[in-house]
C-alpha cells in the first residue's frame, strides 16, 4: 500500500492576502454614517443654529 494522502492538501495562505474576517466601511456608507450623526447633533442642539445653513 502505499501512503499518499487521498486529497492533497491546501496551499498555505500567502502572507500578502488580508484575512477573510476583515470589515471594511466604503465610501459611500462613511459618508452616510456621517451625515446622519451630523444630522442628530443638530436636532438634538449639540451643533449650533448658526453652523446651520
Amino acid at each position: 500500500m502505499s501512503e499518499t494522502p487521498s486529497t492533497p492538501a491546501p496551499p498555505p495562505a500567502s502572507p500578502a492576502s488580508p484575512p477573510e474576517a476583515r470589515w471594511s466601511l466604503s465610501e459611500d456608507w462613511a459618508a452616510t454614517v456621517t451625515g446622519l450623526v451630523l444630522l442628530v447633533l443638530a436636532l438634538v442642539g449639540v451643533i449650533p443654529a448658526g453652523l446651520i445653513p
